[in-house]
């Protein structure tokens, strides 16, 4: 049954509940289309690569919770100076991550997952967090409803790998549950100090 939930059942409740979504909340997704336009600037959908399964690229999309602010040599200012007050409630409502239901209905990502992160992160992996990428990527996740951002890295690479170790229907379901209950909390939004996560740097006690 864990062979034929990873290789086939989990892709077509991803299809099914991206479907779903993406029809059911197509109103609140204009809405915000157009908040974000006229509060943080255009393109309203943030686009950038990150990695897949098996470490291959794909367009990522989400809503901006950004302005594009920059300083006089034309270098962008700090996160926490760009990041509105609109923008920060997008992140704490999650409602930001919404565009990622097209990549979930494209194959690129799943609804149950480690996140994606940032490409340049790849060569920085050790061969133990590297095996995050074995599964598809997630709009949320076995960390996110573990402390999310407030996490170190390390931790949340140990949660990862343990998700793909136990890669199930019942995990699966486990995790969109506590994951509703995250949100509504609204926790673990970013490290302490920080207005997003610190950059990995590599190690953290990689193995």
């Amino acid at each position: 049954m864990g062979l034929m939930y990873r290789s086939f059942v989990k892709r077509a409740l991803d299809i099914a509940a991206a479907l779903a979504g993406l029809v059911v909340l197509s109103p609140l997704l204009l809405v915000l289309w157009v908040l974000v336009r006229r509060k943080l600037g255009s393109p309203a959908i943030f686009r950038q690569e990150r990695p897949g399964k098996g470490g291959r690229l794909f367009v990522l999309r989400k809503f901006r919770t950004m302005t594009d602010e920059r300083d006089e040599n034309g270098a962008p200012l700090p996160d926490a100076e760009r990041l509105t007050p609109f923008g920060a409630w997008l992140r704490s409502s999650s409602l930001d991550e919404l565009p990622e239901l097209v990549n979930i209905l494209r194959g690129d990502m799943s609804v149950i997952g480690p996140r994606p992160l940032l490409a340049r992160y790849l060569p920085r992996y050790s061969p133990v967090q590297a095996r995050r990428h074995e599964v598809r990527p997630g709009l949320t996740g076995w960390a996110q409803v573990n402390g999310r951002n407030a996490l170190s890295w390390g931790d949340k690479f140990a949660l990862d790998v343990w998700y793909v170790d136990n890669v199930s229907f019942l995990t699966d379901m486990r995790i969109f549950a506590r994951t509703v209950a995250a949100v509504m909390r609204r926790e673990g939004i970013s490290q302490e100090g920080s207005a997003t996560m610190e950059e990995f740097m590599g190690d953290e006690d990689g193995e």
